[in-house]
């Protein structure tokens, strides 16, 4: 048997904007709509505004495959404005841990997610299936990203 995350996934954009200006954009549970691409059918469940918090859960509703599907992330970590991670406590997937990270350059901040995942279905179902979606999604949103912190 694997280990607790059998496949990850990162993506990085560099965007020409302050650290604490793009953490605070980052790191507000309101805003990923703005980043989610529409076939997502993203929709925050949680009241909002939403305080981010370590211990914090958040309701989602998304959209995988046409089937409409429940995803609750816990905030397991909290570093303003360096880091936060969270981690889902109910969605597809087995296990998913989602690290995101802030480093001020001298061309402004590096914004990455560090995924480490579980899925039903393994590599196959990994390789044909969730790989090409998540570079969908982060390829949208780096687009967004860009558009919004020119």
């Amino acid at each position: 048997m694997a280990a607790m995350s059998d496949f990850h996934f990162n993506a990085s954009v560099l965007l020409p904007h302050p650290l604490l200006e793009i953490f605070d954009f980052l790191s507000r549970a309101e805003k990923l709509e703005l980043l989610t691409p529409p076939w997502v059918h993203f929709n925050i469940l949680t009241s909002t505004p939403i305080e981010m918090r370590q211990g914090l859960v958040i309701r989602y509703r998304i959209r995988i495959r046409g089937i409409t599907v429940r995803w609750d992330s816990e905030i397991t970590q909290w570093e303003p404005p360096y880091r936060f991670t969270d981690r889902q406590v109910r969605g597809p997937y087995q296990t998913w841990l989602h690290h995101h990270l802030f480093e001020e350059t001298p061309d402004g901040t590096l914004a990455t997610d560090n995924i480490a995942y579980r899925v039903p279905g393994g590599a196959l179902v990994n390789r044909l299936y969730v790989v090409p979606e998540l570079q969908r999604i982060f390829a949208y949103r780096e687009t967004r990203l860009r558009a919004l912190f020119p």
